[in-house]
Order: C-alpha cells, then sequence, then structure tokens
C-alpha cells in the first residue's frame, strides 16, 4: 500500500533520458522515448450495453504522478469525443492519467495509461476520436501554448452498443439522472422520477484505511474508518481490491441499500477540516499530484455503488478548506484552500479530475460545498466551470449554514444561475418542512425549479438518532442531554421534506450520538429509520399512477382542523391530494371549487404495506370534505391519498 509514496530516482533518469522537451513543445515523441512511452493503441473495455461504463484506454506517454516537467495532471490534455450514428448525442469527455492501468491493484504510481469513461445513452455504433495535447497548464487553460502530440492525436475508432441487460435497482436498468427543469430529477432511460433518502454521514466516508495513502489527520479524535462492523455485508463476486481489501466498505453500501436506502454523500476533501483524513492528492499539500491507486480504488466503490442503486453526494469540500477567510487556514504554512476560494488552477485541476475519474457515474450531484462561505462570484465561477468540463451536465447544488440561507442562495435563484438545487440545513428538526417550502415556493417564482433537498436536518450536535437500545442509547445524547426519538425525525426531517415538495433528504448523525457524523462505521446503529424511510419511498412510488408527486404543489393551506405545525399537504388541486398527519386525529380538505367524488385511503408511515381504508372512503367536491379517522392507531402519524382514482 502506498503509504509513504516517494519519487524513484531510475525512474526519474528513465524519464529524462526519454528526450521529452518539458519546457518546450514537440510535435511527435523522440524515437529514444519508445521504450517508455506508449505506442499510440486505444482499447476500449466494458460490457458494451446502455448506460454501462466503457472505458477508452490509450497507451500514451510515459509519466510518473510527481513529474513537474511536464506535469502529467496539467501539461497534457487528453479529451475524447464520443459520437452515436446517428448525429443526435455527442459527448466531449476529459481524460486523465492512470498510472499503468491496474493502480488499484498494483498502487503504482507510474505508468503510460491514459483514460476516459463514457456512460452511452443510445444502442447502436459509437465512435470516438482522441485529442491529445502538450503544453503548460494545457489542461487547465484554454489559452495554452499548446500542440497536439503524435501518435495519440487524432486516434480514432468505434464500437457497438446494445441495451442495458440490468434491472430493479441497478442504475444501469434505468439510465442517467437529469434535471429536467422540475423539482425532481429524472431518468433518462425510464422517465422516472426520484426521490431519494439515505446517509449524509459520515462526512468521512472515504477516510478508509483499506484506501492507498490514507491517513488520519487526527488520529486520536477521527481514527480511520474499517467498516468492520459491514464485513458480514459482503457478498461473494462483489469487488474487492489489493489482497480483498475493501470488503467493509462494499459492505456497507449492500447493507444500505438492501434497506431500500439509495443515496449516501462523502468529502472528497476535507484537509484541515473536522476528520482531516480525506484528500485525492499523493500528499496533503501536493495540490497539483493526483493519487492514482487511491482514486481508482473511490471509483471501484462508486461503481458499485451505482450497480446497487445509490446516488453519489459528491461534497466537493468543507468549509475549513472553501477559502482563506477561515480561520484554520491561517498560518499554517499551506493553505488547505484551493486558490483561496477562487477558480485558479489548483480548483480547475480538482474539479476536472474529479469529473474526468467519476463523472460517467449515473447518479450523483456535485456539491460546491459542505457549510459553504465562498463568495458569490466565486460559487458562479466554480459552477460555471463544472458546467463546462463535465459532458454529462449532472446535477450541481451548494449548501450551507442554516443562518446563512438568504445571503447565499438569493443571489443564485432564477434562470442566471446554473446552480439546479440546494442541500439543506437547519439548526431543528421542527423547521425542516417550511423550509424546505420556503425555497421550493421561491424557486418556482423564479422562474426556475430547484431541486431542494434537506441533507442536515436537526442541531450540530442531534440530528437522525440511533435506535433505542443501540450501544445502550436511552433516548439522551453522550452529555446526558433528552433529546428528539427517531419518530420525531422520522415525522419532521422525512415526511417533513418530502411533503414539502422537497426531492428527499439524507440523515446527518449529529456529534453527540454513538456512531456519529466523524466516527460513524455502523449504519445499522439506524437500523429502523431505514425501514422508515423505505416505507416513505414506497409510499409515493406506490401512488404515483393516480398521483404523480412531480405534479404536486406544497398546499399545507387546504388542511384544517388540526394543528398548523401538525399536517402537510401536496396537491394537483381538483386531481389529487396527499396529506401527512404528523400525530394523527381527523381534518377537512378544501374542495371548494372542484366538483365530483374523491377515493380516500390511508397509509401507515410507520409500517407501510397496502393503503386501506378509515372511516371515510369517498367525500365530495364543492365543501370543506371531513377526511374521517385512520383505520387503526388514530393517535399516531398517517399519510392519506385523496384522489380521483382508487389504487
Amino acid at each position: 500500500m502506498k503509504m509513504n509514496p516517494f519519487y524513484n530516482l531510475v525512474t526519474i533518469a528513465l524519464f529524462c533520458l526519454s528526450g521529452f522537451v518539458g519546457a518546450g513543445l514537440a510535435e511527435t515523441l523522440p524515437a529514444a522515448s519508445r521504450s517508455n512511452h506508449g505506442a499510440g493503441s486505444a482499447e476500449i473495455t466494458g460490457e458494451l450495453r446502455t448506460w454501462h461504463k466503457v472505458t477508452l484506454t490509450l497507451d500514451g506517454p510515459w509519466a510518473n504522478e510527481r513529474d513537474t516537467q511536464p506535469n502529467p495532471f496539467t501539461d497534457y490534455r487528453m479529451e475524447v469525443l464520443f459520437k452515436h450514428e446517428s448525429g443526435k448525442l455527442e459527448y466531449r469527455v476529459p481524460g486523465y492519467f492512470a498510472a499503468d492501468g491496474d493502480a488499484a491493484e498494483s498502487s503504482a504510481e507510474s505508468g503510460s495509461k491514459w483514460r476516459a469513461h463514457l456512460s452511452p445513452d443510445l444502442t447502436g455504433v459509437w465512435s470516438y476520436q482522441i485529442f491529445f495535447h502538450q503544453g503548460k497548464l494545457a489542461a487547465l487553460d484554454d489559452e495554452a501554448n499548446t500542440m497536439p502530440l503524435s501518435p495519440y492525436h487524432g486516434l480514432q475508432g468505434s464500437f457497438t452498443v446494445r441495451e442495458s441487460d440490468k434491472s430493479r435497482r441497478d442504475f444501469r436498468a434505468k439510465g442517467r439522472l437529469k434535471y429536467v427543469g422540475l423539482r425532481y430529477l429524472q431518468f433518462s432511460g425510464s422517465n422516472e422520477y426520484f426521490l431519494k433518502a439515505g446517509a449524509d454521514a459520515p462526512e468521512t466516508f472515504l477516510g478508509y484505511a483499506d484506501f492507498d495513502n490514507t491517513q488520519a489527520g487526527k488520529p486520536g479524535s477521527v481514527p480511520l474508518k474499517t467498516w468492520k462492523p459491514h464485513l458480514q455485508d459482503w457478498n461473494p463476486g462483489d469487488p474487492t481490491w489489493r489482497n480483498e481489501l475493501g470488503k467493509g466498505m462494499i459492505g456497507a453500501l449492500n447493507y444500505l441499500s438492501g434497506k431500500g436506502g439509495n443515496v449516501f454523500s462523502f468529502l472528497t476533501y476535507n484537509a484541515g477540516g473536522d476528520g482531516d483524513n480525506v484528500w485525492p492528492f499523493v500528499e496533503r499539500s501536493m495540490k497539483m499530484h493526483y493519487d492514482c491507486s487511491k482514486l481508482d480504488q473511490w471509483g471501484i466503490v462508486f461503481d458499485h455503488a451505482t450497480l446497487r442503486g445509490l446516488y453519489l453526494h459528491f461534497k466537493l469540500q468543507e468549509t475549513e478548506m472553501d477559502d482563506d477567510r477561515h480561520g484554520s487556514n491561517k498560518g499554517s504554512g499551506v493553505p488547505t484552500s484551493l486558490d483561496g476560494g477562487k477558480l485558479g488552477p489548483e480548483r480547475k485541476l480538482y474539479l476536472r479530475e474529479i469529473i474526468a475519474r467519476f463523472g460517467h457515474a449515473l447518479a450523483l450531484n456535485w456539491n460546491l460545498g459542505e457549510e459553504n462561505t465562498q463568495s458569490t462570484a466565486e460559487q458562479q465561477d466554480m459552477m460555471d466551470y463544472i458546467r463546462k468540463t463535465d459532458p454529462y451536465n449532472h446535477h450541481v447544488v451548494v449548501h450551507t449554514y442554516p443562518d446563512q440561507q438568504d445571503k447565499v442562495y438569493l443571489p443564485l435563484i432564477g434562470a442566471r444561475s446554473s446552480l439546479t438545487g440546494l442541500s439543506l440545513q437547519n439548526s431543528s428538526i421542527y423547521d425542516t418542512h417550511s423550509q424546505t417550502v420556503k425555497w421550493v415556493e421561491a424557486s418556482i417564482s423564479a422562474g426556475k425549479p430547484w431541486v431542494v433537498a434537506f441533507d442536515e436536518s436537526g442541531s450540530a450536535a442531534h440530528a437522525q438518532v440511533p435506535d433505542l437500545g443501540y450501544q445502550g442509547f436511552d433516548g439522551h445524547d453522550l452529555q446526558g442531554k433528552k433529546i428528539h426519538t427517531q419518530h420525531e425525525v422520522r415525522q419532521q426531517t422525512l415526511w417533513g421534506t418530502l411533503m414539502g415538495g422537497g426531492a428527499g433528504c439524507e440523515y446527518y448523525f449529529g456529534y453527540q450520538l454513538v456512531e456519529n457524523d466523524l466516527k460513524c462505521e455502523d449504519w445499522r446503529s439506524r437500523d429502523q429509520s431505514w425501514d422508515y424511510a423505505r416505507v416513505a419511498l414506497e409510499f409515493f412510488k406506490k401512488i404515483e399512477p393516480v398521483a404523480p408527486f412531480w405534479k404536486s404543489i406544497p398546499a399545507d393551506v387546504l388542511v384544517r382542523g388540526v394543528g398548523e405545525s401538525d399536517r402537510f399537504c401536496l396537491a394537483l388541486p381538483g386531481e389529487f391530494y396527499i396529506v401527512y398527519l404528523t400525530q394523527g386525529g381527523s381534518c377537512e380538505l378544501d374542495l371548494r371549487g372542484f366538483e365530483g367524488d374523491l377515493n380516500v385511503s390511508w397509509y401507515n408511515p410507520r409500517e407501510g404495506g397496502c393503503l386501506l381504508n378509515g372511516t371515510v372512503k369517498k367525500v365530495e367536491g364543492g365543501q370543506w370534505a371531513p377526511l374521517g379517522s385512520a383505520p387503526s392507531e388514530a393517535d399516531q402519524d398517517w399519510a392519506i391519498l385523496i384522489s380521483r382514482e382508487g389504487i
């Protein structure tokens, strides 16, 4: 494992003897270099099916991760233009240096392999053309003085793609998730709309002992994870690397997916942050040189997540290193920020490397940063660069402190911004619904509906609590303070978000609880809450034929008879209504202005199952219509469907 990489002097000598002109430009590689540099062949690998990962590997110029003249990450620009035979679709995909092409297994630091990934939308023949340039900062600056590098530049070929043969949770059965101008993302293949529920913790997910060159910056308080509790969830045939490493983390993804979760989040850079154990570089401070083997191992995990139907929430930076205005960056020698928050060479390279290596994934968002403190101009520059670099135009969100929402989000609202959604945080679970509604309605009014998700609902200390009895948890935090229950989280965070027109939520674990936001490596600590999340997602899927949630609007004012904070409503008035009562009881629905009968069904958000009849089966329009009482446990939370067509 590359725990302390060092530069191989023999490698340096061989490369210098190659005759490569580092300071100048060369159209062709000198003859003396042929033994080191690749011959210029290109290979296509992968399951050649729609939505599957297709990899083009070029046998290109030899390099080492730590080379500076040229730097393989900045001074070569590889791009591959993939075109479908119909002429309807093409992607210009950034490529990247891949060492020996097997770095996840070999831990190689050098080699002549360069890669680009496509996840093709259509069956039929796809062609490719490789563009390979060299020059100082060629990968980062469109205006850089570069020249094409022969024999790599201009290589062409083709391959044939068949239909995907996947099904069920596998995202390759559904296609790429896209922002389509609505409040919900939509799969390009199946046309399904997406609601998410899953894990926002631990933010240090990638601080994993089985990854190459991964070190704990705070070993006493935030040790590297082993994910040992989930070794039991790894299955024969699942991926591993280097003598069967990775089983614990792969098992964790299996567990979350098996519980019905469909999203997890992670920081890809947290040097100087709360965890201080995740960075993609060869060393913590070497921000222009990337660790090929570590990133290939990350890629194994992310690809497996796609197969298991898990959306990837990339948190690109943490507040402590998003700019130089944060105190933790001062007096520390090398700042942990990328270009002090601006869009400079460090930030451009970081975004390009992350997008090139992982942008082929079908379901993801690029989050500009957790509790982001960059200026609006810096955020917009970062978003514009992502849009320019990401050929797949993935969903882009931003996250900030609870008391900074108006300051950060309002300048970015509307069509003038390339932002497509929000990752919300608050200080109390009881504000979740109202804040979801606020930003859903504000974005609609501004002319560009945002995909609004709640990813940190609750105080920093307390959010999604463990199951009662887990490691002795009795409803009190580590300081002995009585806190809210998992049932209140179900009501306020989960259903509060979904019933506010939000696109879903991720559970943050707080820092005053066992298996907390920094140290968690056992997702079973919230086992029952994952069940509640699955039950909620199943409800919206079940009712979609008669009540497509993606057509609804927040409409709490249409319900009366219970407390204002005890009822949530989504509706397409006159067609269907979804009501959620946090404390049960009975209520009335405003059907004035609409004629005809509507069916009434009840759903148990604690246990799921079929929709049930309550005391009222039908209501008439033209009035405030009483909805009756639940089939049982009338003092518990219930969801009610009122629709023209029955289920």
